[in-house]
């Protein structure tokens, strides 16, 4: 039986509207090729504003549950901060588990990392203002919990003067970057050098020097990371010279490194491997981000290329007092992000989800 004349035309006109359609498709509804796919944030939103000040987050994905961590204060700087630790079961509703405190110390910048027998442990700063904001005196201190609400007694590691920002644990062993005081430059009455060192320390409370890093410009807070075959990577950033930060390799027992510049000024630098494509970065960006995006200082998410340079891949809603990320790659295949940010007036604690190609 042979198809009658109007039905071959209705056919025909129905083909030719669904290729038209096909063709006006917007490109993104196209599969696209592997990596061209932009990186999307998914949702933010305000988890904490309790504190008159909060600020220096982390994040961390523990025995099935979400925990964040942050100073809370007057300023950024001055006062006897404390360190607030709050949980959530699905990153949606956070409820305060712990509020840590010493008398008469400024408890600042908490990062968290997970010892070999499964304990949460936080590194923190503890700095001395006694009632102003010049900083009289400061020494790192350690806490460990066995369910993220009831913890140590702040323990001090390392020397008077010493900042150990991160801690990262590797093969057993913890690893992280601390900067001094610092020693005058030859021939400079008022000029000082920061001094910058890797240690190491099995307990998280002895600490043991494995190298000295020659990082000039005053180098301070400083991630390090290990790549698959146990490389070494630290993100430092520097308050001098050009203020760029610097990226370093080292393989093991990294006590020999290599530097590169990166083209960015870096503040509160974290970092992570995205599994099968490469380091992702966090960071405060102080240039201007492009048109449409939230002016003047603000968080930005960033690809590590080989060469150290950062591209950026989105800025998060932030702007002036902001940065210090906390990333986790979820078994959702997304990176949630803890920060903080004063670009809604009161500097507040914030957790974003993006999807990263």
């Amino acid at each position: 039986m042979h198809p009658s004349p109007r039905l071959l035309i209705r056919s025909v006109l129905r083909l030719t509207f669904v290729l038209a359609a096909a063709s006006m498709a917007p490109a993104s509804a196209a599969a696209a090729a592997p990596g061209t796919a932009e990186t999307r944030i998914l949702e933010v939103r305000k988890i904490w504003d309790a504190g008159h000040h909060n600020a220096f987050t982390d994040l961390v994905h523990w025995r099935g549950r979400w925990w964040c961590t942050f100073r809370e204060s007057t300023a950024h700087v001055g006062g006897d901060g404390g360190i607030r630790v709050i949980e959530s079961a699905d990153g949606g509703t956070w409820t305060s588990a712990a509020y840590l405190t010493e008398k008469d110390i400024d408890l600042r910048d908490p990062k968290f990392s997970v010892t070999p027998d499964g304990r949460l442990m936080l590194v923190c700063g503890g700095s001395v203002y006694l009632g102003t904001k010049q900083l009289k005196g400061r020494q790192p201190r350690v806490l460990f919990s066995t369910d993220g609400r009831t913890w140590t007694p702040p323990a001090q590691v390392l020397r008077e003067g010493d900042w150990l920002w991160r801690v990262t644990w590797h093969d057993g062993v913890a690893y992280g970057v601390s900067y001094g005081n610092g020693v005058k430059k030859p021939g400079d009455a008022d000029a000082t050098e920061w001094t910058l060192a890797l240690y190491s320390s099995r307990d998280g409370l002895k600490w043991d020097l494995v190298a000295p890093l020659e990082v000039t410009g005053r180098p301070n807070e400083t991630t390090v990371r290990f790549t698959p075959t146990g490389e070494m990577i630290a993100m430092v950033r520097r308050e001098a010279g050009n203020t760029m930060g610097v990226i370093g390799r080292a393989a093991p027992p990294y006590r020999n490194w290599t530097w590169r510049q990166s083209n960015h000024r870096l503040g509160g630098p974290n970092f992570i491997l995205q599994p099968g494509a490469g380091w992702i970065v966090t960071t405060r960006d102080y240039v201007t981000p492009p048109a449409g995006a939230t002016k003047g200082v603000t968080t930005m998410v960033a690809r590590l290329g080989e060469d150290g340079r950062l591209s950026r891949l989105v800025t998060l809603p932030s702007g002036g007092d902001t940065s210090y990320a906390g990333m986790v790659w979820h078994t959702d295949g997304r990176l949630w992000l803890s920060y903080y940010s004063s670009h809604e007036g009161k500097s507040a604690i914030y957790l974003a989800k993006l999807a990263v190609p």
